[in-house]
Parts: structure tokens; C-alpha cells; sequence
């Protein structure tokens, strides 16, 4: 892996990732002991995956309906999404079929590790995929969906690596009167980057992709997520929050494509960002590219601090400052995290988010 190549801060699409400790991670070797994984499962019914160092475990699964094996992730033309090759998993659901939640945790103990995944549903399908990834080193991935007629898609996942890097491409295709909502969390202590090509190719569809991304020291956290409107009466939200504490950086750039012919878009981001200290830093990018000229869509972007007079409020309950910063932040991040649809899923991504902001 000496020749890894990779985009650097001249590309404008990568000017805020730090990819430099890539090479090194690339050329590393797992240690073969990973982390214990108890905690990373949620109290909930459906299958379960075990991926420790991208190698499948079966004897700790339990696949149900996921077929492991060969999966096209579509991501040739991402630099990193790329890597991932076609081995990993695949779930493909018939009509009106559905499926308990899907879990899959992901363990990592060092070096590199890559794995595709495959997700295809056809008319009124539904899908729950809630992901956990944990260790240390570079877990990369790259995930395809196609979303037929009316079919559902929700996704989850949270990124906890003690240290490495943690990166991940969505392709998404969603297709008429359908809906895809993708929920990110990173609450770790590795540096991140996370993709997402969405498009709506079918009329009356529905996509969102958003969460919440938590750095301190010197992390540096970057998500860049598109959305194509290329049909009609389509729907997109975008929702994220960021929160920056002593020297990290938190970057989100989302921008949505409205094509001449998609007509009746309706389109919207919120891009927040905290900084809980005024060394850290928080980049936030919105844009829309409009073709069509009967639309909705807009944007907001702001950055701050926590409110002063809330946490007076706070101390003057006799609430320690900690405690009350960590309150005003998790008020901060919760809408992002709200949008995740299982009750269980979303109250197990909260207490995590809260963990982090009280540590």
C-alpha cells in the first residue's frame, strides 16, 4: 500500500480532511485483539453482524436475511470509497418485504481494514440498518443502495474508533415515491470523513442524510454530502450539527442539485455548528445549484457559542458547569439525532452523544 493515493488539501472537495496518517495506517498490521463489543449491541430484536478487522464472523452473527459475499458499492470514482473493493455484505428485499432493524457492529484493532456493502429494495420494501463501528486504525467503507417504487430505507451509524481514521461513501439511488433518511454519529476519538451521493431519480421521492459530528483536542471531522433532484416533486433534507471543542475542526459542506426538469423541488439544509472553545473551528459550506425555476429550497448556516445567559440559568439551579454545558449541547445535537426512527436506536445514539459531551 506504499503507492496509496489520495486527494490532498489543494482538491477543494478534500481542503479540510487531513489524510496524511492514511499511509502509515494502510501499511499497519491488526493486533488481533480488538475491543469487547457487549456494549456496542442495542437492546433490540433482528438480525445481527459481527465484521472484526472487515473479516465476517459467523460464529458471532446471526445474518438473517444479509448474504455475505460479493457486493458492488458502486464507488469507483471516490478516492477512498474506491479502496473498498467489492467484498462485504448485501441485502436484497423482494415487494413489500421488511425486516426487523439490522445491526452491524464493526471492530477494529488496528492497520486497515475495507468492506463494500450492497443494499437493494424493490417496490414497497423496508429496511432498518443501524451500524456501530469501535478500535483503533483505518476502517474504510463504501455502501450502494437502489430504492425501488415506494421502497424505505433507514440507516444509522455510529463512529467510535479509540484512534485511527474512520471514512464511509454512500451511493444512493431512490427511486419514485421512495424515501431514504441516513443518520450519522461521530463520537470517537479517531478523525473522520464521510460521503454521500444521493439521487432522486423517481417522482414524489423523499431523501435526507445528516447527524452530528463531535471532535475535540485536535481531531478533525469532514462530511461532504450531495443531493440530485432529477425528477419531480422530489423532497430533500439535510441536517447537521457540529460541535468543536479545544483545537478540533468540524467540516460539513451539503449541496443540493435541482435539475432543469425537476420541477416542484422542495429542498432544504441546516448547517450548525458549536464551538466550545474559541480555538477550535467549525466550517460549514451549504450550496444549491438550481436549474429548474419552479422550486422551494434553502439554506441556513450559523456558528457559535453556547448561550451565556442559559448556562447563568443553569449555575443558578445549582447545576455544575459541566453538567450544564453538556445539557445546552445535547439540546444543541438533538434534532439531528431525532430524525432516527426506532425509539431503542435513537435513545441508545443520544446516550452515546451524551457520554462524549460529559466526558
Amino acid at each position: 500500500m506504499t503507492a496509496l493515493a489520495l486527494p490532498t488539501i489543494r482538491d477543494e472537495a478534500w481542503r479540510w480532511s487531513d489524510l496524511a496518517a492514511l499511509p502509515a495506517l494502510a501499511e499497519g498490521k491488526p493486533s488481533g485483539q480488538p475491543r469487547t463489543i457487549d456494549e456496542l449491541w442495542i437492546d433490540i430484536a433482528g438480525p445481527r453482524l459481527l465484521f472484526v478487522d472487515g473479516v465476517y464472523d459467523a460464529s458471532r452473527s446471526n445474518p438473517g436475511p444479509v448474504q455475505i459475499g460479493p457486493a458492488d458499492a458502486t464507488a469507483a470514482k471516490h478516492a477512498l470509497g474506491r479502496l473498498a473493493g467489492n467484498a462485504g455484505w448485501s441485502l436484497t428485499l423482494g415487494q413489500d418485504a421488511a425486516t426487523d432493524p439490522i445491526q452491524i457492529v464493526h471492530v477494529a484493532s488496528g492497520g486497515a481494514n475495507h468492506l463494500a456493502a450492497q443494499v437493494t429494495l424493490e417496490e414497497d420494501a423496508v429496511a432498518s440498518i443501524v451500524e456501530s463501528y469501535a478500535g483503533d486504525g483505518w476502517s474504510n467503507r463504501a455502501a450502494s443502495f437502489t430504492l425501488a417504487r415506494s421502497a424505505r430505507a433507514m440507516v444509522a451509524r455510529r463512529f467510535l474508533h479509540d484512534s485511527g481514521f474512520q471514512s464511509h461513501a454512500d451511493t444512493v439511488e431512490i427511486g419514485q415515491a421512495a424515501s431514504f433518511v441516513a443518520t450519522s454519529l461521530v463520537a470517537g476519538a479517531a478523525d473522520s470523513r464521510l460521503d454521500g451521493h444521493l439521487t432522486i431519480t423517481g417522482e414524489q421521492a423523499f431523501a435526507e442524510a445528516g447527524g452530528a459530528l463531535l471532535g475535540r483536542a485536535k481531531q478533525r471531522h469532514d462530511a461532504a454530502f450531495a443531493v440530485r433532484h432529477a425528477a419531480a416533486h422530489g423532497q430533500s433534507r439535510q441536517i447537521w450539527r457540529a460541535v468543536a471543542a479545544d483545537q478540533a475542526v468540524a467540516s460539513v459542506a451539503a449541496r443540493v442539485e435541482v435539475a432543469r426538469h425537476a420541477q416542484k423541488t422542495d429542498g432544504e439544509q441546516s448547517l450548525r455548528g458549536l464551538l466550545m472553545q474559541r480555538t477550535a473551528a467549525v466550517n460549514l459550506k451549504p450550496e444549491l445549484e438550481i436549474f429548474a425555476d419552479d422550486v422551494k429550497c434553502g439554506h441556513g448556516a450559523t456558528v457559535g457559542e453556547l448561550d451565556k445567559q442559559s448556562l447563568f440559568y443553569c449555575a443558578s439551579r445549582g447545576i455544575p458547569p459541566q453538567e450544564a454545558r453538556a445539557i445546552l449541547t445535547r439540546a444543541f445535537v438533538a434534532d439531528a439525532l431525532a430524525r432516527i426512527g426506532d425509539e431503542a436506536v435513537r435513545e441508545a445514539f443520544s446516550d452515546t452523544a451524551f457520554g462524549w459531551l460529559s466526558a
